[in-house]
């Protein structure tokens, strides 16, 4: 993991007491051959750390769990003490290491193909999992797309595949996978009114502006 690069955009909220913290458990890739077809994708696994909740955004694949792992020794958490995990959505290279928090309890937004056994199913366009964390439906990649609002330091979107790559943003283009382009791009668009720092779905986190 490029720590140096992470260090730069996440901003871990120093010793403030009641400062809500992100940490980047794994960092994501997605990659595809010449003629688009994806050859590997791992997303992007986050924790957020509030007051009184320990939060898993997207466990992310098996492939990711070594990192996942070293992350919580270096950050000093134990991944059964994560209380709530978010799903961005239920594709698999975002939900594999989902049995790694045997104690949390699980939220997806509604909409989803594949039922998530035990998942608490939201259907409000904004949910509020505790102050300063909230899921907002953002779909056009499936229909059962969310993202994570987060108002820490600054105002962080961890955007899972409304946003899987940073040229997603940049260029303002729906995920090449899509269920509804034109609500991608609505997605896109709500996550640019809010985010100071966006977190994608497979890849480092960035700033909005620059």
């Amino acid at each position: 993991m490029c720590r140096s690069r992470r260090s730069e955009i996440i901003n871990r909220g120093g010793d403030d007491i009641g400062m809500i913290q992100l940490d980047i458990l794994a960092v994501g890739n997605l990659e595809r051959d010449e003629e688009g077809r994806i050859l590997e994708a791992n997303s992007t696994s986050v924790l957020i750390r509030t007051p009184d909740r320990l939060i898993v955004v997207d466990p992310s694949t098996k492939y990711m769990k070594p990192m996942v792992k070293t992350s919580f020794k270096q950050i000093g958490v134990f991944p059964k003490d994560v209380d709530t995990v978010i799903l961005t959505h239920s594709h698999r290279d975002h939900v594999e290491n989902l049995g790694f928090y045997k104690n949390a309890k699980v939220y997806i937004h509604s909409g989803a193909s594949e039922e998530i056994p035990g998942a608490t199913v939201i259907d409000d366009d904004e949910f509020r999992i505790c102050e300063g964390v909230t899921m907002v439906h953002t779909p056009g990649h499936c229909p059962e797309e969310c993202s994570v609002f987060v108002e820490a330091d600054r105002r962080y979107v961890i955007a899972g595949d409304t946003i899987p790559l940073e040229a997603n943003f940049r260029k303002n283009v729906p995920p090449a996978l899509n269920s509804d382009p034109d609500l991608a791009l609505e997605s896109i668009k709500r996550v640019r009114r809010y985010a100071d720092v966006v977190i994608p779905g497979h890849g480092f986190p960035f700033m909005a502006e620059w």
